[in-house]
Parts: C-alpha cells; sequence; structure tokens
C-alpha cells in the first residue's frame, strides 16, 4: 500500500524537527557558567569564581580575559549557551552597546557595581619618574598637541620636551588597545582632564609613533615589560600595582600617589568604578547563574574585610554596598 505524500511530508518532517530539538538539547546542556571581559576585572571574577567553585555545588566558572570592548560585544550577541552568561566591565556600559543587546534579543540584564579600582601609570622601582601630572601625560601622549596656538604633530621625544623639570629619558608607554574598558577610561581621566582644548574629544587621539606602545588585553605582560625596562611605564589597574608592589611603583598623578586609602577617599582622581553584568535569560537555564552573583556581592567577597580587598579591589561605601545588593536580590533590570 501506497503512502500518500502528506504522510511522506510529515515523516519526513518529523525526523527533521527531531533532529534539531536534538542538537537543541545537546547545546542547552552547558553547566558551567561563561564569563568574558575586562582584563581589570578578570582577577576579581577568578577568584570569586575559584571560591565559589570549592564548595562542589556547581563547577567553576570559566573565565576569560578579552578586554571590556570586546567582551560585551560577546555578551550582547545572542541569547543561549552558545553565548557567555556574564561580562566583566572596566567602564560601565555604554547606551549604544545596550541597544545592540536588545537588537540581539538580550532584554534582561543585571548590573552589579563590584568595587572601586585606580587607574595607575607604574613604572621600574629604579625608573627615572615619581610623578607626573595629567597635563605632562596628555603632552607625552597625545597624537597632536597645541604649538603656539597650531595642532601639530606631537614634537616630544624625551619627558624633557615635554616639561624641563623631567627627565631627558625617551618617552615609552606600555598600555591598552582601544577594545580595553582600561583604554576608555584612561581617555577620560587623563587624556581629557590633561587638555586643554574646548573640545575634549579631540583630547582622544593617542599618537602612533612608538612612543605609545599597545600591549593588548594581558595586564600581567605589561607589568613583566616594565620590571625588564627601567625606562618604560606601564599603565594599568591598582590591583596589578599592589600585586607587584616589591617590583614596580607607581607615579604620583597630580601630587597623589595612589593607594587603597587615596582611592577609596577619592584624593586619588584617576579612580573608577567596576562592573559585572550578568544575563538574567541564562537564569535558571545556566546552573548556578544566580548563586554565584550572590557570591559575588557578598560581604565575604566585595566587603571592607572580603577576599577581593586582598587582591586589590577598593571596597564600596556602605549606600553603594546596599544598593548592589539590592539589585541583586531583585534581579533589577539595568538600563544606561
Amino acid at each position: 500500500m501506497k503512502k500518500s505524500k502528506f504522510a511522506v511530508f510529515f515523516a519526513v518532517s518529523l525526523l527533521v524537527f527531531s533532529h534539531i530539538a536534538n542538537i537543541a538539547n545537546a547545546q542547552s546542556s552547558r553547566d558551567q557558567i561563561a564569563v568574558v571581559g575586562s582584563s581589570t576585572v578578570y582577577p576579581f571574577t577568578t577568584t570569586v569564581a575559584e571560591q565559589w567553585g570549592r564548595s562542589g555545588k556547581f563547577k567553576t566558572p570559566k573565565v576569560e580575559s578579552t578586554g571590556t570592548g570586546g567582551g560585551i560585544k560577546m555578551f550582547c550577541a545572542g541569547v543561549g549557551p552558545a553565548h557567555p552568561d556574564a561580562v566583566n566591565a572596566s567602564r560601565a556600559m555604554k547606551k549604544s552597546e545596550f541597544e545592540t543587546c536588545v537588537k540581539n534579543g538580550v532584554t534582561d540584564i543585571l548590573e552589579i557595581k563590584i568595587g572601586f579600582d585606580g587607574l595607575t601609570i607604574a613604572e621600574n622601582k629604579a625608573g627615572p619618574l615619581s610623578g607626573l601630572t595629567k597635563k605632562q601625560v596628555y603632552l607625552a601622549l597625545a597624537k597632536t598637541i597645541p604649538v603656539n596656538g597650531q595642532m601639530v604633530a606631537n614634537p616630544n621625544k624625551t619627558w624633557k620636551d615635554v616639561d624641563a623639570s623631567l627627565p631627558a629619558v625617551k618617552i615609552e608607554v606600555l598600555g591598552p588597545p582601544p577594545t580595553s574598558g582600561t583604554r576608555d577610561s584612561f581617555l577620560e581621566l587623563f587624556m581629557e582632564e590633561g587638555c586643554e582644548l574646548e573640545n575634549k574629544k579631540a583630547c582622544h587621539a593617542i599618537r602612533e609613533d612608538g612612543a605609545y606602545v599597545e600591549a593588548g588585553e594581558n595586564d600581567n605582560l605589561i607589568v613583566q615589560k616594565i620590571i625588564a625596562n627601567k625606562n618604560a611605564l606601564g599603565i594599568f589597574g591598582y590591583s596589578f600595582l599592589e600585586e607587584n608592589a616589591d617590583r614596580i611603583k607607581g607615579l604620583k598623578i597630580n601630587g597623589v600617589e595612589p593607594s587603597f586609602e587615596t582611592i577609596s577617599s577619592g584624593e586619588y582622581t584617576a579612580a573608577r568604578p567596576l562592573f559585572v553584568y550578568i544575563k538574567k535569560q541564562h537564569i535558571g537555564v545556566i546552573p548556578g547563574l544566580k548563586e554565584f552573583a550572590e557570591e559575588y556581592v557578598s560581604d565575604f567577597a566585595i566587603g571592607e574585610e572580603g577576599y577581593l580587598s586582598d587582591r586589590g579591589l577598593v571596597s564600596l561605601g556602605e549606600e553603594d554596598l546596599v544598593k548592589t545588593r539590592n539589585n541583586v536580590k531583585t534581579l533589577k533590570n539595568f538600563k544606561p
């Protein structure tokens, strides 16, 4: 007896849908939290992941250092196990990034403000500088600077060219690439504030003649390079300075030395908040995601005496801490 065309079509369709369902089930079986993003926040999230993973209730999350911009791009690419569950960020998510998230179906996001970090410029213990002003940093690293009322290609080759009070040492600064949140913070906290142009965005262009070297998303690599080169400077978060304080030193900026106390008090003016963003649509799908967020904001982790303070994280004030914990408890939706 011949099967009808409809019966054949139905049977084939059933096989196709069954195959698709099997693929979907295989993909949804991911049981390990995936985090990407900022190299500055990376050591903090890695510490929380390892601490939390020791409980044995869930697998230790996988944390990758991709840079804030690159990480947010991955985070916002879509919903589902093929996409990260969380992203570390050394700056707040931009409105344009949030709109990309929404466009790709990532509509429910939890923002966790985890603490503060000082953006530091450091050198070898035997380095020639003790401090810089933000204006000197701008004049050393800007692509163009004002000379006699005209914007010209930066002519400064040594620190003495920048300011007669500084040593005649070649300008060589290792810093983050454009995909890094640390780069964004550096432009805002150093270049804009050191620049006297009315249009502050015009102060963002960094010179490309070798005086500034993009060292990728690996802050530890920058540390190693300035340890090996006594005349080079490195730009990175305070936690990396504190971890290597026996081998490198932070420069005073506008007369203030970077320290836990000066950052938390606001006296050190190159400080910034740090964030972790959670994809709420993955809560209840990826095992342990909400519990991981709760561990992150616990007193044990980000409290004043928490284990992250030992890694160099400057803790939130009481008001900020209460707000952050309440956001996690209620799973408050983020909107820039």
